[in-house]
């Protein structure tokens, strides 16, 4: 009748009687019954929670193939940055630039500093982890870069900004060379 030995043996030591000793096992039967609606439930916590960590997983995997997209795409702009620079720039006359709101300097030849001054050239940050180096680039692939990816050009952004100007400005008419020796 005892099903249990921990029942058999407190029934023997008097602590529980056989009345109860039956109400305890009715009610473990009962419960094994209910039991499979509890399992059913069990069952759609586990899917829920499944379609949760997906989804979840998903959006994981989602932000880091963008990461990687992202390196891709700033590795693409630093090779096509090294690929197209002028290279042969050196030379005795000094061309200043802004950039993060540091005047930076670099000394080149009057031929490319002429292409600088016209707009033909524009100067290009190469982002690595080491110090940032400067490169020349012509305009057109600076325009490219621009459209993919901003933080690389300087000497473009310096143009834009050169080239709006206020209507109510009282020297608007008098224009100041970009060559302009001190």
């Amino acid at each position: 009748m005892v099903k249990n030995a921990l029942q058999a043996q407190l029934l023997k030591a008097g602590l529980v009687d056989a009345k109860q000793a039956k109400k305890t096992n009715k009610q473990n039967q009962h419960a094994k019954k209910t039991g499979q609606n509890d399992q059913q439930q069990l069952q759609a916590e586990l899917a829920k929670a499944k379609s949760d960590k997906q989804a979840k997983d998903h959006a994981l995997n989602q932000e880091k193939q963008q990461q990687l997209e992202q390196k891709s795409l700033m590795a693409n702009i630093i090779q096509m940055i090294k690929q197209y620079q002028i290279k042969d720039i050196d030379g005795e006359i000094g061309y200043q630039y802004i950039d993060e709101s540091k005047i930076k300097k670099i000394y080149v030849n009057q031929q490319v500093y002429n292409a600088i001054v016209s707009g033909s050239l524009v100067v290009a940050k190469i982002i690595t982890p080491q110090p940032t180096q400067y490169a020349l680039i012509p305009q057109a692939l600076a325009k490219r870069i621009e459209a993919k990816m901003t933080g690389y050009i300087i000497g473009l952004q310096q143009q834009q900004q050169d080239q709006t100007t206020d209507e109510e400005d009282p020297y608007a008419d008098y224009v100041i060379p970009d060559d302009l020796m001190w």
